[in-house]
């Protein structure tokens, strides 16, 4: 009768608490875009940011230098012009 009371700490301990830390990381992450940053879109898009809107930012995507407007929410990594 016990187990199933021990079983829900352990289950937030070990699935639902890294997964919040991991959404509260990512939303910090989409907050300090800024053009000039190179990021990878969840489709594999790389480019520069050129500007941001409300919900939405237009990369540069190269050999061409094509111009692309992606939602914010595609975003899968940054990389700061300082970090590069």
């Amino acid at each position: 009768m016990l187990l199933p009371l021990l079983l829900i700490p352990v289950l937030y301990f070990v699935m639902i608490r890294p997964q919040q830390k991991r959404q509260k990381q990512w939303q910090e992450m989409l907050g300090t875009v800024k053009a000039g940053d190179r990021i990878t879109t969840s489709g594999g898009i790389r480019g520069i940011v050129i500007s941001i809107k409300d919900d939405s930012i237009v990369i540069r995507v190269a050999p061409d230098n094509i111009k692309l407007e992606v939602v914010k929410n595609a975003i899968a990594s940054v990389t700061t012009q300082e970090g590069s």
